[in-house]
């Protein structure tokens, strides 16, 4: 599968309905790896499970109450926070309130900041993507109105047993690091070895990794 039609894939799949944001990997009878949003059959081996949106780096939309996932879907939430910042608490507090999954990213590091800004482009917290919308500094009536242009609901929907993803940096440091081994290896005129991924059938996105 050349790489526009995998994009495609990933676009229809992460597209899907509720039930079908998971991507299956398992290994057939004849030792070939396969990726596919249908459930591999009973007679494939080290069968592996992801949520797609999990994977991306963003909230589930698996399980939820139909308007809640296609706005998950469609308008992905993803809040920037801090230590110590009060307004960051709030802002956290109410996107909890208001039944809003999404992906917490904590900025504590110069990287982390560079990321910020490149999201948001300021360095001011908190901050929030709602889709292609961004906020700095919380501002409730702001940040709910954009929620509910999003299609939001206005009070919590969520499932009592939905779990809020644990917050992670906004530039992890394994990719940081990762980056800056390659920069000496290009400095030092050295070519960094390509990782050859497994082969794959079915619809595999580019560069998802188990």
């Amino acid at each position: 599968m050349n790489s526009t039609a995998s994009v495609l894939v990933l676009t229809m799949l992460l597209a899907a309905g509720a039930a079908h944001a998971q991507l299956y990997k398992w290994v057939g009878p004849d030792g070939k790896i396969t990726y596919s949003d249908v459930p591999p059959p009973k007679t494939a081996k080290q069968v592996e499970q992801k949520d797609i949106a999990s994977a991306a780096g963003g909230a589930s939309a698996a399980g939820l109450p139909y308007e809640l996932a296609q706005a998950v879907r469609n308008h992905p939430v993803t809040l920037y926070t801090g230590d110590k910042c009060e307004p960051c608490e709030e802002a956290r507090s109410y996107l909890k309130q208001r039944g809003v999954p999404f992906a917490e990213k904590t900025v504590t590091t110069n990287d982390d900041i560079a990321r910020l800004k490149q999201a948001v482009s300021e360095s001011r917290l908190p901050a929030v993507t709602i889709g292609r919308d961004k906020h700095t500094g919380f501002e409730s009536g702001a940040w709910g109105a954009t929620l509910s242009a999003a299609g939001y609901p206005q009070t919590s929907t969520l499932p009592k047993t939905y779990r809020q993803p644990a917050a992670e940096a906004a530039a992890p440091k394994a990719k940081i690091e990762k980056a800056a081994q390659r920069g000496q290896a290009s400095a030092n005129g050295a070519e960094t070895p390509a990782t050859s991924a497994p082969p794959a059938v079915g619809n595999a996105p580019p560069g998802f990794r188990f």
